[in-house]
């Protein structure tokens, strides 16, 4: 069967030392649901070589479309390039059309070190964004973003631009009643009507109204609107508060 949806790695010491709060993951998961592409897995790797090609195969292996955030930049730690080609079985090349672009910007800017940003695995091609001097850079549906969130932001509308996905349908239930005393409700609607996502959350925080979140999700409408109206003849009186 063909992986569905997308996967993401983010890539980078700094978040996993805490010296940065990595802003692109939660960016991109509220971004992938708007557009309808569920998100399969999210992992955090550092920025070692054999950590970013384990998680890139898992993530290929999972979904269509695969998001790595950050080592794309000319310095020392910025290994996701070679890393995402050797996960691929590809060769580093360097990118003409790139090095015309660097070119653009001042002879003065051709550095070994500027010029490693020509890099990309080969059979990369870059996406050109309005406004952008800086392209995005995908081969075969893996997209490598910077992990700047500024930059990380506005390559990945260019990407979701290009993308479809089936928008996903929700309505919300908040409750009274404690989770053991709507589970049997729950677990009813559920089995009956596999094909809508049904959540629970409890909640402990004394400055909520309420003790349950229950979220009913489907790209179905319809079926949405009966695993809700179903919920609401199930659940126990007095449970419910409201609901959106």
């Amino acid at each position: 069967m063909e992986p569905m949806g997308a996967a993401a790695v983010i890539i980078g010491n700094e978040v996993l030392t805490a010296k940065v709060v990595d802003a692109n993951g939660p960016y991109l998961i509220q971004r992938l649901r708007e557009v309808g592409i569920p998100l399969r897995s999210l992992e955090i790797v550092p920025d070692e070589v054999d950590f970013i090609v384990e998680a890139v195969s898992r993530a290929r292996q999972r979904a269509k479309y695969v998001f790595t955030s950050g080592g794309i930049g000319p310095t020392h730690d910025d290994v996701t390039v070679r890393a995402v080609a050797l996960a691929m079985g590809r060769r580093v090349v360097r990118l003409p059309e790139m090095v015309e672009l660097i070119r653009q910007k001042g002879p003065e800017r051709m550095t070994p070190e500027v010029m490693r940003l020509a890099d990309a695995p080969e059979g990369a091609v870059l996406l050109h964004q309005s406004g952008n001097w800086y392209p995005v850079l995908t081969v075969e549906d893996v997209f490598l973003l910077p992990g700047v969130p500024q930059l990380f932001r506005t390559q990945l509308e260019t990407v979701l631009g290009r993308l479809s996905g089936t928008p996903v349908h929700l309505r919300v239930l908040y409750l009274t009643a404690g989770e053991s005393a709507v589970a049997g409700a729950l677990d009813r609607v559920a089995l009956d009507m596999p094909h809508v996502a049904i959540g629970s959350y409890p909640m402990f925080d004394p400055a909520l109204d309420y003790s349950v979140k229950v979220t009913v999700e489907s790209v179905d409408k319809a079926e949405v609107e009966a695993a809700f109206a179903r919920l609401l003849e199930e659940l126990p009186e007095g449970a419910l508060l409201r609901t959106e």
